[in-house]
């Protein structure tokens, strides 16, 4: 961590509602006049599309049929954390993208499934990473130790599934069938190194739906954000103002001593109301060192 270049880290997993987070925070950036350099989590993956496809055959063919961007070995985590360890260093550090689609391609002149070149930062108030692997743990990676917030993105499993059909189906044009595919052989992945970065993080948004997703694999719409309650969970709730919270936040309520419950509308203004006054405390002790 880095008072001088604080370091945001958004962890979840695809189609999590990763983007939608990011797009609030890019909100009170504006807002509040904060700079920011960013870093998407697709931009370390070890291989492009082609090399990857090689390399899940590769792993079929020597007994691991569940080999994906979940594992560790499947992303430079190792290039990410001293990207990390630099910008809070020196306030300096590189990225690129990876190109997802043909708008991306048109946007960055490049083809689909493919990386940019590497680009460095400009000056910034601080980096802001959102992506699979920002609170990662390995015998060779801390990743955590270097962010100064680190906020997890985890809707229920069954509401997890349904966003990334609906999405897959509609932007990359999968069937049902290949989403299910990939969806079962990243279940050990998941499960060894999405999971347990929701441990390490200081703030958690799980939403969770109240409509029933029993059979994720034949709904045919995603829960709508009225159709579900947000569970917000802070890993150290001293200095929370649960107070104001709730009276700020309509039909809320405490379901823990460190667990507050919004109706899933409320998912902007909650973290509006929670995440502007924590990224106005780095920006202050930012400027306090400086």
């Amino acid at each position: 961590m880095s008072a001088a270049h604080p370091i945001i880290s958004i962890t979840g997993s695809s189609g999590a509602g990763t983007t939608s987070v990011k797009r609030i925070f890019e909100q009170i950036f504006r807002r509040e006049k904060v700079e920011a350099s960013f870093i998407e989590g697709d931009a370390f993956h070890r291989y492009d599309r082609a090399g990857m496809k090689a390399k899940v055959e590769e792993e079929t063919r020597n007994g691991n049929p569940n080999f994906t961007h979940f594992n560790v070995e499947a992303n430079e985590l190792e290039t990410l954390e001293a990207i990390f360890e630099e910008y809070g260093r020196k306030g300096t550090g590189r990225t690129r993208t990876y190109v997802h689609d043909e708008d991306e391609a048109a946007l960055y002149g490049t083809t689909p499934g493919t990386f940019t070149e590497w680009r460095e930062f400009g000056p910034s108030d601080l980096l802001f990473y959102e992506g699979l692997h920002g609170c990662v743990v390995t015998e060779t990676v801390d990743l955590p130790r270097h962010a100064d917030l680190k906020i997890g993105v985890v809707p229920v499993i069954n509401l997890e599934w349904i966003q990334k059909i609906h999405r897959d189906r509609a932007t990359r044009g999968y069937s049902a069938e290949a989403v299910m595919d990939v969806i079962l052989r990243r279940m050990p992945d998941y499960t060894r190194y999405i999971v347990p970065q929701f441990s390490l993080t200081n703030i958690n948004f799980q939403r969770v739906p109240i409509v029933d997703t029993s059979n994720p694999f034949i709904a045919r719409w995603i829960p709508t954000p009225d159709e579900s309650m947000l569970v917000i969970r802070f890993a150290n709730p001293r200095g929370i103002d649960f107070p104001y919270l709730l009276s700020m936040i309509h039909n809320s309520f405490m379901s823990r001593a460190n667990s507050i419950v919004v109706p899933g509308n409320k998912l902007d203004l909650a973290m509006q109301l929670i995440l502007t006054p924590l990224i106005l405390q780095l920006i202050e002790r930012k400027r306090r060192v400086a």
